[in-house]
């Protein structure tokens, strides 16, 4: 990696001190400032050519590319190149299912079942659904798309005791919680849903159409019915290129004042 780095006085640093610039950060604001020139879903020049028009090594012209890839400025797809990213979508923290949140959004939603087979429970599945060590779990791995681009891996676990036939129904209705609902008449009421990062793994990123070791964002989420009986425990995979959150915060109310 090139280590040709230029100077910049800090804002409110110290006199006669200065910012050593990285190149490589340099080329970045200039792939930036390009980025922003082209419209969403318009292919970068090749990384070759950047590194003609910009006088540099390729290395540096693909750590530039990697970070505002990482940021979600570009996207990077699997054998096609790299392009001016679509603006994010975005997800409601609630309990809405993809089906939702994609008509919400104007966008045609569709799954693509990976994989669906029953497991036995271990004792985290066995907390999380309530159910006994070694019960049969169903385990339900489905692709998200929307308009038909990979979004997100999702896999769900529930019990299979409970819902017997849910494969055949998952055949016939849009979406899994209108399955729930309305062959099995459990509505979820309530959820604890984490989110973490991580980095894609070489199956993630094939089945995502992205680069292995780019930014996910993980999901867990345990959801319970209006008893408060659990009955799923999903983890997500979702591009971190293509999603963003959106939570609505309140603030409480103040407590009167004592005495």
């Amino acid at each position: 990696m090139t280590t040709d780095v230029s100077s910049a006085q800090p804002r409110g640093g110290a006199p006669g001190r200065t910012a050593r610039v990285p190149k490589y950060y340099r080329i970045k604001q200039r792939l930036l400032a390009m980025s922003e020139a082209l419209e969403p879903g318009s292919a970068m020049p090749a990384e070759r050519l950047l590194a003609v028009r910009f006088d540099t090594s390729r290395t540096t012209i693909r750590q530039a590319l990697t970070e505002l890839v990482g940021e979600g400025r570009l996207d990077r797809i699997q054998g096609k190149g790299t392009f001016v990213a679509q603006p994010k979508l975005y997800r409601t923290l609630q309990l809405t299912s993809h089906t939702e949140d994609m008509r919400a959004q104007g966008l045609t939603p569709a799954s693509q079942v990976l994989d669906i087979g029953e497991i036995p429970a271990d004792g985290k599945l066995s907390g999380l659904l309530g159910i006994g060590l070694g019960e049969r779990v169903l385990r339900i791995e489905r692709l998200r798309l929307a308009s038909g681009a990979p979004m997100a891996i999702e896999t769900t676990h529930l019990s299979a005791r409970r819902f017997p036939g849910l494969r055949r129904s998952l055949a016939t209705h849009p979406s899994l919680y209108t399955a729930l609902g309305e062959v099995y008449g459990v509505h979820l009421a309530e959820a604890d849903e984490t989110i973490e990062t991580s980095l894609s793994t070489p199956r993630e990123a094939q089945l995502l159409a992205t680069d292995v070791g780019l930014p996910m964002l993980l999901l867990s989420r345990h959801s319970r019915d209006a008893e408060g009986t659990p009955v799923e425990w999903v983890r997500s995979v979702y591009r971190g290129s293509r999603y963003k959150f959106v939570a609505a915060l309140r603030r409480p109310a103040p407590r009167p004042a004592q005495g």
